[in-house]
């Protein structure tokens, strides 16, 4: 059965038409955080899924709190995300991580720009300087950016943030190809399609829980994947 939505008397989006979304591994540590956090802001009103693959409580703190959890063999980000992005029916979808890293008192202000016109909206973790993340980390992903950059033509400041809103038909209409490297997919290609996309600065705090990804490896999937996504869309 379809999700009923709700409106203001001026048709814009509400917390009614939103869900959260995000890719949860062995994260017991802030997952009852984030979660707490969504429910505050939203007033309990906002639809969370996790799309899960973890061997410890995180599913079951994930449900306590009232989420959607679907369960499946661990596979990498980009497996669990697309699933996550593509679960819900609600016309508002916004990616986060489970970490407790990103600003989750920032969900109004994207669906704000959401209902300003934006098609997606995509949270800079760089423009403070993201002094909690650790220094390799913000060298890659300022690195990532260049890149992207330099491929698509245009200016992209974080192309590897978690947090970004999307309407629903920008996820639905794209097919998304990437694992490691699919939160900078999520960017290059609604940019290089014309879509509205907006990056808009936030905070960025310090993880709990140990981190997942090699930062060697890891980096040089995302790197591929920067390369490989924006040829693509630029000879389609």
């Amino acid at each position: 059965m379809s999700q009923q939505h709700y409106r203001t008397e001026s048709g814009e989006y509400t917390f009614d038409d939103l869900a959260v979304v995000m890719g949860t591994y062995n994260e017991a540590e802030a997952i009852g955080t984030v979660l707490s956090d969504i429910e505050d802001v939203t007033d309990g009103a906002a639809e969370v899924v996790c799309v899960d693959g973890s061997s410890d409580r995180t599913p079951e703190i994930a449900r306590d709190h009232g989420a959607t959890v679907v369960e499946q063999e661990p596979q990498g980000y980009g497996v669990a995300v697309r699933e996550a992005i593509l679960t819900p029916d609600r016309p508002v979808v916004v990616t986060t991580d489970c970490d407790d890293t990103y600003p989750m008192e920032r969900l109004p202000d994207f669906l704000d720009e959401i209902n300003d016109g934006a098609d997606v909206v995509s949270g800079d973790r760089l423009y403070y300087g993201a002094e909690e993340m650790p220094g390799m980390n913000k060298v890659g992903n300022e690195l990532f950016a260049l890149l992207a950059s330099v491929l698509m033509g245009e200016r992209a400041h974080d192309t590897t943030t978690g947090m970004r809103a999307y309407r629903r038909e920008v996820v639905q209409k794209i097919r998304w190809t990437e694992n490691t490297g699919l939160s900078a997919e999520l960017l290059i290609r609604p940019l290089m399609r014309d879509y509205d996309v907006r990056e808009r600065p936030i905070e960025y705090d310090e993880r709990k829980g140990e981190t997942k990804l090699d930062p060697f490896s890891g980096g040089a999937e995302i790197a591929k994947s920067i390369v490989k996504v924006a040829l693509e869309e630029r000879f389609r």
